[in-house]
Formats: structure tokens, C-alpha cells, sequence
């Protein structure tokens, strides 16, 4: 199965609120670790290691073109 990239979240607006306002009042690192557990929990979901990896490169390099400035 590869990796989805088209929306399909119903409400993206309400859960990118739901998922700030979860971090909001949290110290930066108490907020990194709710991150970090989110996506473990969400990685045991998909449970699929392929995808899984695919995401992790999709991430890394969206993150690289963003540390370049872009």
C-alpha cells in the first residue's frame, strides 16, 4: 500500500485546532514529547512499515527544504 498524500481528513480546519490548541499550554518540550507520542501511536495504526518509511522521507526532506530556506 503506498503512502496517501491526498486529504482525507473531514475537518482539516477543526483538527489542525483540535491538535494546536492540545499543545497550547504546554512547555515546549512537554509539547514535543505529545508529538512524538502522537505519531508513535499513529505509526502503530497505519502498521504498515513501507508507508511508514516513506512518510519518514517525505517528512525528512520537507524538512531539509525548509532548514534551506524554501
Amino acid at each position: 500500500m503506498p503512502l496517501i498524500r491526498t486529504p482525507q481528513i473531514a475537518d482539516p480546519d477543526g483538527f489542525y485546532e483540535e491538535l494546536v490548541d492540545a499543545q497550547r499550554e504546554l512547555p515546549d518540550a512537554a509539547a514535543q514529547k505529545m508529538l512524538a507520542k502522537l505519531v508513535l501511536l499513529l505509526a502503530n495504526h497505519v502498521g504498515d512499515r513501507q508507508v511508514l518509511s516513506e512518510a519518514i522521507a517525505v517528512a525528512a526532506q520537507a524538512g531539509q527544504a525548509a532548514q534551506r530556506g524554501r
